[in-house]
């Protein structure tokens, strides 16, 4: 079965130069881009019900945009002045340098991990009499309170947004060849929106370790996979396939 059609279960990327731009033009393909999961903020009433006071905090964990926007939002909403002297510890590069949007980079204190959440732990770690807020969805990485309690830290979790499934009622004639998931959250999405979804010729595309599992306990047949050593991207291990589905 030849592939012609993509569906990517993620808002389309803003960046002129994407992969996924690439592939199209390469592989001549059709991509179409929808989030099957959308982010909605808690509002502040929600916030205070989790016992938070933002008054009590020296730093701030921030391990996405997403826990960014919805801590200055949450600020804002509950009139707090979010100090000077207020530490930021980043996940990676791109939240931190997303942080620029809220605060002068230069004249905060601005800690940066690498990657992953264990990277920043030992950042954390130097800084253990600060009072850590980690704002964040309603699902959350079992490695993050985890490590944070092995750290033996003062922190709190604050609920800020929620992870919801978008509705995609729209889409239930539309026919792709692959479709693609990013996190357990859209195989979810994906049997929510249509309960009596069938496989057949669909292939099934999936990031990372979890979603191999999620798309497993659905019953899914997953036909595409990254990161492997060869294609660490998702648009890699896609061209992979396509080229070898559209030469038979």
């Amino acid at each position: 079965m030849k592939v012609k059609t993509i569906l990517v279960s993620q808002p389309e990327p803003k960046v002129e130069n994407s992969p996924y731009l690439q592939l199209v033009e390469k592989q001549k393909v059709k991509i179409d881009f929808r989030p099957f999961i959308h982010v909605e903020g808690v509002n502040a009433k929600e916030v205070r019900q989790q016992k938070i006071d933002l008054t009590t905090f020296t730093a701030i964990i921030l391990t996405s945009r997403n826990s960014v926007d919805h801590f200055f939002r949450i600020a804002e909403e509950m009139r707090f002045k979010v100090p000077d002297t207020m530490k930021y510890f980043c996940q990676s590069e791109a939240v931190a340098y997303y942080l620029q949007k809220y605060v002068v980079y230069r004249k905060r204190k601005i800690y940066v991990g690498k990657r992953t959440f264990q990277e920043l732990a030992p950042m954390i770690k130097k800084y253990k009499d600060e009072k850590f807020l980690l704002p964040s969805s309603d699902v959350l990485k079992p490695e993050v309170p985890e490590t944070l309690d092995e750290l033996g830290v003062t922190w709190k979790r604050a609920i800020l947004y929620k992870t919801v499934i978008s509705d995609l009622s729209d889409l239930r004639d539309v026919y792709y060849d692959i479709l693609v998931f990013f996190s357990p959250s859209g195989i979810e999405s994906l049997f929510k929106n249509f309960p009596d979804f069938e496989q057949k010729d669909t292939r099934i595309a999936v990031f990372g370790n979890t979603t191999v599992r999620a798309a497993t306990d659905a019953g899914l047949r997953i036909d595409i996979q990254a990161p492997t050593p060869e294609t660490p991207s998702m648009t890699m291990a896609l061209e992979k396939y396509i080229l070898e589905a559209n030469k038979r």
